[in-house]
């Protein structure tokens, strides 16, 4: 049994944070293993402390300081187990980094995750978001994830089905503060189709037959596409993509598309998918700015720190651009980052 890891005091976090807004933990412990997190949960339930769990600080934004303990999640390590054929699974840590994790395996020839190159954030917290891009969703290749359940105490082994994974949603959004993810397993294959339907992607690669390509070249030719459209948060701190693409009936549809033709939209299963991009760009927002945050110029889902801006800045300049959204398209934005800090901890 380890011991119990050290809990500091009045920590800043700005650094931690990719919005890189300042706030402060009242309590703050580095977990490196699932026993120093049982432990440091204990703590917290026998202090009367809320918790934070923090992966990244890729997804939220602190509306102001954090009064009970956050949790950093450093529990490291990636091997391949059950490697059948052309087949494996991929068992990586909560604490390790998503992006080197695909990189990790599309350099090892496997397929499955390589459309998510570049995605900010760690391995952890990538299920709980169901992170998805260009085609493809984590919850199209993840076998299961081990977590601590902190309603009993034990650590849990969660398949595919359990998570209940949709559009950017999960069990582990709907249960908020239940689990703690500690590992998860990706079933990987050397054979599966590259998926290189997005038109940004056709594009790049150009004539390129998909029999040349692998899972490395659409990794990096994904990457240099991110690159391309979305400012690194190292040197312009931002969270991301910052809403959600709506998905609206198809009646509600009809009617936007007769006062809108050009509008973007993709056909779903149940509904039809809007481009939030689109509508943010429509309602004027691209690349506006005021003095210390605003939209990136180059992709308006975007909100980005430019000068020092605080939580309160952002968290108020997406409140106008939803509201503008709402006043030109009738369709309601929701936010993808959670909000943590200031009167609490809220999930919009």
């Amino acid at each position: 049994m380890s011991q119990q890891p050290e809990i500091r005091e009045n920590i800043e976090l700005e650094a931690l944070n990719t919005l890189h807004v300042p706030a402060k933990a009242r309590f703050y412990v580095e977990v490196h293993t699932s026993d120093e997190l049982v432990r440091s949960l204990d703590w917290a339930s026998s202090e009367d402390q809320e918790v934070l769990i923090l992966g990244g600080g890729s997804n939220l934004v602190f509306a102001g300081d954090f009064a009970g303990l956050v949790v950093r999640l450093a529990i490291r390590g990636r091997r391949w187990e059950h490697i059948e054929d052309h087949r494996a699974t991929l068992v990586l840590g909560a604490g390790e980094n998503w992006h080197e994790a695909v990189l990790y395996a599309a350099r090892a020839g496997y397929r499955g995750i390589e459309n998510l190159a570049l995605i900010p954030g760690t391995a952890g917290a990538a299920p709980v978001q169901n992170i998805g891009a260009y085609g493809v969703e984590l919850g199209d290749c993840l076998e299961s994830v081990t977590a601590l359940d902190r309603n009993s105490g034990e650590l849990v082994v969660l398949n595919n089905a359990q998570c209940r994974f949709s559009y950017r949603d999960s069990l582990f959004k709907q249960t908020p503060g239940r689990y703690v993810i500690t590992e998860i397993r990706l079933g990987l294959s050397r054979s599966r189709a590259l998926v290189l339907g997005y038109r940004d992607l056709r594009e790049y690669l150009g004539d390129t037959a998909e029999t040349a390509l692998d899972p490395l070249h659409v990794a990096e030719a994904i990457m240099a596409i991110r690159r391309r459209k979305l400012p690194d948060p190292d040197m312009i701190p931002n969270a991301g993509s910052f809403f959600k693409n709506p998905v609206v009936d198809g009646v509600t549809f009809e009617a936007l598309s007769e006062r809108h033709p050009d509008i973007v939209a993709y056909p779903q299963e149940q509904g039809v998918k809007l481009a939030a991009a689109w509508l943010i760009d429509q309602s004027g927002w691209k690349g506006f700015r005021n003095a210390r945050v605003g939209v990136h110029n180059r992709q308006a889902l975007v909100l980005i720190n430019h000068s020092g801006g605080t939580g309160a800045d952002i968290l108020e300049l997406a409140r106008e651009v939803r509201q503008s959204v709402v006043d030109r398209f009738g369709v309601t934005l929701e936010m993808e980052p959670g909000i943590v800090g200031g009167s609490g901890r809220e999930n919009p």
